[in-house]
């Protein structure tokens, strides 16, 4: 095992925050929650089909 295959809550980190810049909407953000973690996101997938269709 090599140290990147270490979660960094075994080294001691605090991780309850995750940052993205899309979100999928594809289950990443449950995911994460049911390990105590948040997904901050930029943007949603749902927000880029909404500036799209906005803009037709």
């Amino acid at each position: 095992m090599t140290h990147s295959d270490i979660p960094l809550r075994n080294l001691g980190a605090r991780v309850d925050q995750a940052p993205c810049v899309i979100d999928q909407e594809q289950g990443g953000a449950e995911a994460l929650l049911s390990a105590g973690i948040g997904l901050l996101s930029l943007l949603t997938a749902d927000d880029l089909r909404t500036a799209a269709a906005s803009t037709r």
